[in-house]
């Protein structure tokens, strides 16, 4: 099972995830994604999906034409806990 992080080491986290924030309940992390088209994002959303399944780590997402909003929880956890962080690195390197 995987612990929910302290405040201190979400906010170093995002300082180093570009484009990253909080949510206003402070218990996910959300960032806006937006692509020159629609299978840019769809390519985007694809291969996300696939490091979601390694790490057994499912976002919250939508996508409407070329834009993918992605919101990170660990719901076991209540809150943000380091999957969220590794998820939300790599989809940082993918985009």
């Amino acid at each position: 099972m995987v612990t929910k992080l302290p405040g201190s080491e979400i906010s170093v986290a995002l300082q180093q995830l570009d484009g990253w924030s909080l949510t206003g309940d402070e218990n996910a992390i959300y960032k806006k994604f937006v692509f020159k088209n629609f299978n840019e994002a769809f390519g985007f959303i694809t291969q996300a999906a696939l490091q979601a399944e390694k790490l057994n780590h499912h976002p919250e997402w939508s996508n409407v034409y070329k834009i993918v909003d992605v919101t990170l929880t660990t719901h076991d956890a209540d809150g943000i806990t380091e999957l969220d962080i590794k998820l939300a690195t790599f989809m940082n390197g993918i985009s």
